[in-house]
């Protein structure tokens, strides 16, 4: 049986310093990238009014989420089909060092995931053409965020944080969105 993966030496304060300024980063790409789309993309393009047609273009994106889950899937499978140590699955023991990313990716991201298509549905729910390009922008920068986390894994949570973060400041933002919006319509009913 495989030994689990010990934790490397971390100089824990300067790690922090490192995801800090990540998220930070993080916050400088996804801030601009969410507002531009908002604001720009209705210029460009024409977005579904009809619910369950803003329902579906969600429906579309999160196609695009569920890949990344998919692709994590395929890592994972991968090395247990070509390693005795994993095969048998993870019921019978740890990963092996071989196997432990990919499967900590595949975990992360299908957490990440969940939120964030949700966070999509619900926001297709809110009217006008502007959160339906918010979704355009989050599928890009959830993408970006997987890819960059994935890269930035073995280098521990400052290599890991910008992935992260661009992952999941779009979903808080469509959460935050959704949720001024519900409190709109809630004032709105009040005062009838």
């Amino acid at each position: 049986m495989t030994q689990p993966l010990a934790p490397p030496h971390v100089d824990l304060p300067k790690e922090q310093g490192a995801v800090v300024r990540q998220a930070l980063l993080a916050f400088a790409v996804c801030a601009p990238t969410l507002v531009f789309a908002s604001l720009g993309l209705p210029r460009i393009f024409t977005f579904p009014e009809a619910l369950d047609e803003r329902l579906a273009f969600a429906l579309r994106a999160d196609l695009v989420i569920a890949l990344w889950v998919v692709l994590g899937v395929r890592m994972v499978a991968k090395v247990r089909f070509r390693s005795a140590e994993d095969n048998a699955g993870s019921a019978y023991g740890p990963p092996s060092r071989r196997l432990a990313v990919p499967k900590a990716f595949l975990q992360n991201t299908l957490e990440q995931a969940f939120i964030t298509s949700v966070g999509m549905l619900a926001l297709a729910t809110v009217g006008g053409e502007a959160a339906l390009a918010y979704i355009v922008a989050t599928v890009i920068l959830f993408s970006l965020g997987r890819a960059t986390f994935l890269r930035g894994y073995p280098r521990g949570a400052g290599g890991r944080a910008f992935g992260i973060a661009t992952t999941a400041l779009p979903a808080v933002g469509a959460y935050g969105w959704v949720l001024l919006d519900m409190a709109s319509d809630m004032a709105v009913l009040a005062t009838r």
